[in-house]
């Protein structure tokens, strides 16, 4: 198998129904590259939650709103490239509770290490031409700390204003040692799959991410079913091959369900067709996604 990243390898892929042109990115071992599809162009996705649960985010008690510093003009944009560097560490990298809210920025705002703290990049409301929907993983003094997009167990703090607040009803949890993934909705679980996932040296990248966006499958390995990229990216980019160094962490079907329960991908979530029909129609970009080694009880689709 082969698979290519962006620059020497970009495609172009037609989305049906819209009649736009959109940049496919060749991926070919699991491993998403840069071309998502814009989320108006797919009617399978829900605009928004019709019924969120309440937010398992908690706001600190009232207290004063610390200022956000005047961001410099140079500083970088976040995109489909790996984040800069500078942002806090997720300490709730693990925790499997609901995130039930996103912000999604309105306008290019500027993403800070800490609440009144220093500006570290810019978020736009697109990435490659994707609505961006961050969940919302901590409340303090006014600020909202969100998982950053292109980077592993890190958040971005956002000052009021600049983004709108979102509803999120569904979660999806991967286990590692058993090959499982579950959907979960309002805390629920729905349905559980079992994945392949990835191979020693590649292996999925455990903690809390996002789903970021959606791109057709750019090769007949993929089962004609769409690709979801992950906020994630390999931890170690040094082990995958230099064409895909930069690329995204997915969840995707495959030609055939014979690796199905082994660790066989360059870091992705591979489940079945049917499987992954069922998430592209249900789950909406911008809900969370948990990696963990084994929850402590399973779920009771398991």
């Amino acid at each position: 198998m082969r698979f290519d990243r962006m620059s020497p390898y970009r495609r172009r892929a037609v989305w049906v129904g819209a009649a736009i042109a959109v940049p496919a990115l060749l991926v070919a071992a699991l491993l998403v590259g840069q071309a998502l599809t814009p989320q108006s162009t797919n009617p399978d996705l829900p605009a928004a939650a019709s019924d969120p649960t309440p937010s398992s985010v908690e706001q600190s008690p009232e207290e004063s709103v610390p200022a956000a510093a005047p961001a410099p003009a140079g500083l970088p944009v976040v995109d489909y490239d790996p984040a800069p560097g500078g942002f806090p560490v997720d300490p709730g990298a693990m925790d499997t509770t609901p995130l039930t809210e996103g912000a999604h920025p309105t306008k290019r705002i500027a993403a800070y290490d800490a609440p009144g703290g220093r500006p570290r990049a810019f978020l736009e409301p697109t990435i490659s031409g994707v609505d961006l929907t961050m969940p919302i993983a901590e409340r303090r003094a006014g600020w909202v700390a969100v998982l950053l997009p292109s980077a592993n167990r890190r958040l971005a703090w956002l000052p009021p204003g600049g983004f709108d607040t979102v509803p999120l009803r569904d979660q999806i949890v991967v286990e590692r040692k058993v090959h499982r993934l579950t959907w979960y909705r309002a805390g629920k679980a729905v349905r559980s799959w079992e994945v392949s996932l990835g191979q020693s040296g590649q292996d999925t990248p455990l903690g809390r991410t996002f789903i970021l966006g959606r791109t057709p499958p750019p090769e007949e390995v993929y089962g004609g079913v769409d690709i979801y990229a992950l906020g994630a990216v390999p931890d170690d980019p040094e082990s995958v091959p230099a064409s895909l160094r930069g690329a995204h962490i997915g969840v995707h079907s495959w030609h055939n369900d014979d690796e199905l329960g082994e660790n066989t991908t360059n870091g992705c979530i591979r489940l079945t067709r049917s499987g992954q029909r069922e998430l592209l129609a249900e789950v909406r970009p911008g809900s969370s996604v948990v990696v963990v080694d084994k929850l402590p009880t399973p779920p009771p689709t398991a």
